[in-house]
């Protein structure tokens, strides 16, 4: 067998239950030649495992990818070259994605990570615990709002806390239009209410910190117990990372679910013209200010600062739409500096290269 591929298992699933669909067919059919069609359930540091016709396989990439800096994500429909002849299996492009879950890069990396390709649905888990932060959860909805998936808030371990009700109202008062169900994961409890969301050829990605039940979730839904689950540390209610990869997978019902490493940094990406819809209150007040450029922080005639005085906007709602509002800018910036230093560093190549064989031309001229 080549040793550029592996084949890992022949699951009892096909492309048709992983989403494959007709609009997926006609892009595909434009690659004549020994390809093969297939959706990346696992993304390894250097390979993927793709579930293709000839089963699940880890695969790596063409060296045409990696120099278009093409790297493909769990959720990815991919083009994989399958020649009979020389042995050869790789992936050689990534079908146009339908969605995608990004945030900016984490650490200092600049510009967009993508998490995930291809998501009809996402679960975004908390807890009334330590975990519980308002302003964390709407940087979740920016992300998923930009992404063109549809958002839903699960409570998860519901059945630690005496009344959730509070919980639930906070979140309905200061982030508005999105569902919110109360669940528990470990007595397998509230869970009733998302067989609508867990429909055949749907994909469901799971998006929290870590601790707050995602893999204890995904074990609830599939009846299985394939993901770990980690203790959490009693002093701040933070887990462990029992995730290490993002992994897809299939419940009974034919939907398939991305479970993720819990995030430890939620920079906003793509999300600044889904600004206006998520704090739409603020800019229905906004209209009445006094200047079209108001900033909403001291200037006169400020109609937000009008109806926080009034009473009728919270202080809080505000501050985390000027919060996030900056943060947007600086991530822009942030990635503007990187392409310029990219720019300049691959203009600083191409004299190098061009010093080089001025050098090497008069060399043979004077010998």
């Amino acid at each position: 067998m080549n040793k550029s591929s592996e084949i890992i298992e022949n699951p009892p699933i096909t492309l048709k239950d992983l989403g494959w669909d007709e609009d997926w067919n006609f892009l595909f059919s434009s690659f004549k030649g020994p390809y093969i069609p297939g959706r990346v359930v696992t993304a390894h540091k250097t390979r993927y495992d793709v579930i293709t016709p000839d089963g699940i396989i880890s695969l790596p990439i063409s060296g045409a990818m990696k120099t278009k800096k093409m790297i493909p994500v769990v959720g990815d429909f991919v083009v994989v070259l399958s020649d009979p002849d020389t042995g050869t299996k790789m992936i050689v492009s990534i079908l146009e994605r339908r969605t995608t879950i990004s945030r900016g890069g984490s650490g200092e990396h600049t510009g967009e990570q993508v998490i995930a390709a291809n998501i009809d649905m996402v679960f975004i888990i908390t807890d009334p615990g330590h975990d519980f932060s308002i302003p964390r959860l709407l940087r979740y909805m920016l992300i998923v709002r930009a992404s063109g998936a549809h958002p839903v808030i699960l409570l998860n371990k519901a059945d630690t806390c005496d009344d959730i009700s509070p919980f639930i109202n906070q979140i309905q008062r200061e982030i508005g239009d999105v569902s919110v169900f109360p669940v528990s994961a470990l007595q397998s409890s509230g869970l009733d209410v998302l067989k609508p969301y867990l429909g055949s050829q749907k994909t469901v990605i799971f998006l929290g910190s870590s601790g707050v039940g995602k893999s204890t979730l995904m074990n609830a839904l599939t009846g299985s117990t394939d993901q770990k689950t980690g203790e959490i540390r009693e002093d701040d209610g933070k887990g462990r990372h029992t995730t290490t990869v993002r992994h897809l997978t299939t419940l009974p019902s034919g939907c398939c679910i991305v479970d993720t490493p819990g995030m430890r940094e939620i920079r906003v990406w793509t999300a600044g013209e889904h600004l206006s819809e998520e704090f739409s209150d603020i800019e229905s007040i906004a209209v009445g200010c006094k200047f079209s450029d108001c900033t909403h922080q001291n200037e006169p005639g400020c109609a937000v600062i009008q109806a926080i005085t009034e009473g009728t906007l919270m202080p809080g709602r505000l501050e985390q739409y000027l919060k996030i509002q900056k943060e947007i800018a600086f991530e822009k910036d942030k990635a503007n500096i990187g392409l310029k230093r990219m720019e300049k560093e691959r203009w600083q190549g191409i004299c190098e290269l061009g010093k080089n064989y001025r050098e090497k031309k008069r060399w043979i001229q004077n010998r």
